[in-house]
């Protein structure tokens, strides 16, 4: 348990994340009045375009003075405004539950809710629905979104007592999510994305082809990364069969940190081909930091947010 539920965001994560706006980039559909277009037409304040009447249009939406200057009937478009829909997905599998030295006792779970706690505050504060789902090998909880202010305390003692265990399999929970985000909306996605990269893309790309964004932070422990080990070190697997080995770190130190690259360079051209939001980040930066400099550039294509959040490993890989 976390404590009180109040006590995972502090009072200069609401200050800040009040003062911004997550506009959704891509075309969304939602349920209420709010900031986000819509795909559909109707007949709201904001004009569009014109397009040229056909027969079975209403004629009540012929601009009728275009018509007096140009003797020909078109009908005025317009465009909706709607909410966000959004669901955040948030990985509990064995693997998020590593806490190096570095990190002061704060595991990749503990990180990743605090930063779904982030999120949702944002956007239920812009009055957009958040859902919520808790995962490892498949949905062990799940929120529908709602967009309403009391469904924030809800949202966030999910989180506050959510455990890790178990294996991962994102492919197949994205795939049970599905039915979470049926309309275009926002998928988000905190994980580690220990997983068959090639499955896991091919999951992403379903909500790509129906219209909705993705945006997945990778939760990274720095030992994970530049793998500091150096003495005869005993390792132990904390997804499935319970197993032990001891290893000589320096033998395997190479070769361990050129998987680490390739895993990472197979999911940022992953990224960038489905042109997903990909936001690399470990448990020792500041989760709220994280979140606002990357709604700060949103107004970036997904394929360059992807390329920017892929550099290359930080000089902590050839220390050493």
């Amino acid at each position: 348990m976390l404590g009180n539920v109040p006590s995972m965001l502090t009072s200069h994560d609401h200050e800040s994340l009040a003062q911004l706006q997550l506009l959704a980039r891509s075309v969304v559909e939602g349920v209420t009045a709010g900031r986000h277009q819509s795909p559909h037409k109707g007949a709201s304040a904001e004009f569009k375009e014109h397009r040229q009447y056909v027969r079975g249009d209403e004629t009540r939406s012929i601009d009728w003075k275009l018509f007096g200057k140009t003797d020909r009937l078109f009908i005025r478009q317009h465009e909706e405004e709607t909410s966000l829909r959004a669901m955040i997905l948030v990985d509990q599998s064995g693997s998020m539950s590593y806490a190096g030295s570095r990190s002061n006792g704060l595991s990749k779970h503990h990180f990743a809710i605090r930063l779904a706690a982030c999120l949702c505050t944002l956007l239920i504060r812009q009055q957009d629905a958040v859902g919520l789902g808790m995962c490892d090998t498949r949905l062990r909880q799940t929120i529908a979104p709602r967009s309403r202010t009391s469904h924030l305390s809800i949202l966030l003692g999910a989180l506050a007592n959510s455990r890790t265990g178990g294996e991962t399999a994102l492919s197949q929970v994205l795939e049970e999510a599905a039915s979470q985000l049926k309309r275009r909306g926002l998928l988000v996605l905190i994980s580690d994305c220990f997983d068959d990269v090639q499955q896991l893309f091919s999951a992403l790309r379903y909500f790509r082809h129906t219209g909705s964004e993705v945006v997945v932070f990778q939760v990274w422990d720095a030992d994970e990364l530049d793998f500091p080990f150096r003495q005869r070190t005993r390792f132990q697997s904390v997804e499935g069969v319970a197993t032990e080995r001891t290893v000589d770190p320096p033998s395997l130190r190479q070769r361990y940190l050129q998987q680490v690259r390739q895993f990472r360079q197979q999911l940022a051209m992953g990224a960038s081909q489905n042109q997903i939001d990909w936001i690399s980040c470990t448990t020792e930066q500041d989760y709220t930091s994280i979140l606002l400099e990357y709604l700060n550039r949103r107004h970036g294509s997904p394929a360059q947010v992807a390329r920017s959040s892929h550099q290359p490993l930080s000089d902590r890989e050839t220390r050493g």
